[in-house]
């Protein structure tokens, strides 16, 4: 895996590169940083430019069908911080992906009938999605725990701000965005860098936007009573974490949620109680938020019991640190499964763009084990007690 750079209408673009001629595949990844919702003056404009950039370029009504035939992927996702274009195709076809490609960016179909039809299909999600009490206690959290903050909000937007978005804004997004000094990409498979060519007709360039980090509101509680059998519980934390220290919140959240059974939720929650099926609770780190997060299913008459059950094992863990035997079967997974983890070529390249991503060296992740290799008891258990702000626990649950 190598960090090099291309060159784009006169612009230097980072690339993330491996080369694999064993493969018959090439995979392409423009990812632009800062261009997610966190972006969105108004909810759910990226992801209408995400849907209309999906109907193809401008004039070409066989745009989709053109890739179909020769058995290319195009597909386009917004996410919280970013907008990701991936392209997959065989190798004798990637010079064609990458004209299309070029011919998408280039020529958008910003046209009003379009813009109207990506829209309509997105509030129809939205409604569907309004049966779905999971999903809809994850967003009230989110809501919840970021007040005004774009986090606080669906990628997709809700029937209010959808309302308020016009095609002009669509237009914006893009072009305010979608820039050069946002993007870098990510490359791999059958493909020499040299064969790496991409020239937008109307070439991005802006001024890069950075913004502020969402913190995460402590000890707020939010209950939505609905039709349900069941309760859906969904909490999170604050958990302020150096980047050089990230490696000790992976090995001490895995212990605490994020390892499926043998984790401490799952143990106290399920095996002993029986008050749910899984109870999680993982680390997400990005470059504009830090916390711990977590979520259980459980009968509504339960709920209460579930609530306090969960805060007692976050003061416990934060109080009382881990035992040898728990720090031993953590390492051994966590390395052990380090072949996995990079098995495929689309693996090792989604954990390259993650490095990348966020400002780290390629070979970061395999620092990070070294790391968890040498990392002792003692070690983990202080940093454990120094984070007691993860028992400050903001809860959303959906009951019935």
């Amino acid at each position: 895996m190598k960090l090099l750079s291309t060159e784009i209408c006169g612009y230097k673009v980072p690339l993330v590169y491996e080369l694999d001629e064993s493969l018959g595949l090439v995979s392409l990844r423009l990812v632009f940083k800062n261009a997610g919702k966190i972006a969105c003056k108004i909810p759910g404009t990226a992801y209408l430019l995400a849907r209309v950039l999906e109907e193809g370029a401008k004039g070409d009504a066989d745009f989709y069908k053109k890739l179909e035939i020769k058995g290319i992927e195009l597909s386009v996702q917004t996410g919280t911080e970013s907008f990701n274009i991936s392209l997959l195709c065989l190798k004798e076809h990637f010079a064609y992906a990458l004209n299309m490609l070029n011919e998408l960016l280039s020529a958008p179909k910003f046209e009003p009938e379009c813009f109207e039809l990506v829209k309509t299909k997105t509030l129809g999600y939205i409604s569907a999605s309004k049966s779905n009490l999971d999903h809809q206690a994850k967003l009230m959290l989110n809501k919840l725990i970021f007040e005004n903050h774009p986090f606080g909000f669906s990628k997709r937007g809700d029937e209010e701000s959808l309302a308020k978005i016009e095609l002009s804004d669509v237009k914006s997004f893009f072009k305010e965005n979608l820039i050069l000094e946002n993007l870098f990409i990510v490359l791999g498979g059958n493909a020499k860098v040299e064969e790496l060519k991409l020239d937008f007709a109307n070439c991005l360039i802006g001024e890069q936007k950075h913004f502020g980090n969402a913190y995460i509101q402590s000890d707020l509680y939010k209950e939505l009573k609905m039709p349900s059998e069941q309760a859906y519980i969904y909490f999170a934390a604050p958990f302020h974490v150096a980047d050089d220290e990230h490696y000790k919140a992976k090995v001490a959240t895995f212990i605490l949620g994020s390892s499926g059974f043998g984790s401490r939720l799952m143990e106290e929650i399920r095996v002993k109680r029986g008050l749910a099926y899984s109870a999680y609770a993982k680390n997400t780190f990005s470059l504009y938020k830090s916390g711990v997060f977590g979520y259980l299913q459980t009968k509504n008459e339960n709920k209460d019991e579930a609530i306090e059950l969960v805060k007692k094992i976050f003061f416990d863990f934060t109080s009382q640190g881990i035992k040898k035997a728990e720090l031993e079967s953590a390492k051994n997974f966590l390395l052990g499964s380090e072949a996995l983890a990079k098995e495929t070529l689309f693996k090792r390249l989604s954990i390259a763009q993650y490095e990348h991503y966020m400002g780290y060296e390629l070979g970061h992740t395999d620092r990070d084990l070294e790391s968890i290799k040498a990392l002792s008891l003692k070690e983990l258990n202080a940093f454990i007690l120094a984070h007691t702000e993860i028992c400050s626990l903001s809860f959303a649950v959906i009951h019935g």
